[in-house]
């Protein structure tokens, strides 16, 4: 029997509400900043806003600047999440049903992309996207990202799909099934869970990338995370704007989050995640 087995329960609840109040600390700080004044802030340190004020929240939404940073970062999230999975869904099936030469070497050469820093791609996306007339666009940042996104999703997709007997695609070709309705109508179904934490994943790091998304863009597609750093200033930061928009930040992460909290279960359950 491990250490942790004979731990009392009521040690192990202690830790694990430690553990959350550790983590939470953070979220709690940004949430209070948020509801206060600049003078507050820079003021004698409270737990609690002596004055709350929606101040900094009616600052952001009031000004479009503010908000359209938002609206730029979940355009082109929106469009790379479907383009990975666009592209990752048939290359994780022929992963995961056919084998032919180099198909291990290939599979690690794609999961090789992802792990290099985007700095590395930095200057030839810049580069490329001003040659051909995408710099400054949403599908400039979209495409950039695909090049991280893609490999996390085959392999992420790879592994659901692998779990799905082969049978079933011979019963379906048998059945009369033509491939693309096979795919659609039966396969996916069955891979949902997999689809979903894909497109989290994707979604996530999409969402929180900064050096591709501020670098590619200027003012048309600027992302909220560019926006963030008009807060500096001559008469310096201005903390509690910068605190409700980081609340803000964190409000489609958490929804997403909500959504696919199962499918994230179930792909630790496969070893996926």
């Amino acid at each position: 029997m491990s250490k942790v087995d004979r731990m009392p329960k009521v040690k192990r609840r202690l830790l694990l509400g430690c553990y959350l109040t550790f983590l939470l600390v953070p979220l709690y700080w940004l949430l209070v900043m948020s509801l206060k004044t600049n003078e507050e802030i820079l003021g004698e340190l409270t737990l609690f806003p002596s004055d709350p004020t929606l101040a900094n929240y009616r600052t952001i939404l009031g000004d479009s600047s503010w908000y359209m940073g938002y609206v730029n970062s979940l355009q082109y999230v929106t469009i790379n999440t479907v383009l990975s999975l666009v592209v990752a869904l048939p290359a994780a099936y022929a992963f995961s049903r056919y084998q032919f030469i180099g198909d291990k070497h290939l599979f690690f050469w794609l999961l090789s992309n992802r792990m290099a820093p985007p700095a590395v791609f930095l200057l030839p996306f810049f580069q490329l996207y001003s040659s051909v007339g995408l710099f400054d666009t949403h599908i400039a940042v979209a495409l950039a990202h695909t090049l991280f996104n893609v490999p996390l999703a085959v392999w992420i997709l790879e592994g659901f799909m692998s779990s799905v007997p082969r049978e079933i695609d011979e019963m379906a070709y048998m059945d009369g099934y033509r491939f693309p309705t096979f795919f659609v109508r039966i396969f996916l179904p069955l891979i949902r869970a997999g689809v979903g934490m894909a497109a989290f994943f994707c979604f996530m790091f999409s969402w929180v990338e900064l050096l591709l998304a501020r670098t590619l863009t200027t003012t048309n597609a600027k992302p909220i995370a560019a926006t963030m750093t008009r807060t500096v200033s001559a008469a310096g930061m201005d903390w509690g704007v910068l605190a409700a928009a980081g609340v803000l930040t964190l409000v489609p992460g958490a929804l997403a989050i909500w959504f696919v909290r199962n499918h994230i279960a179930k792909g630790f359950a496969l070893g996926r995640v």
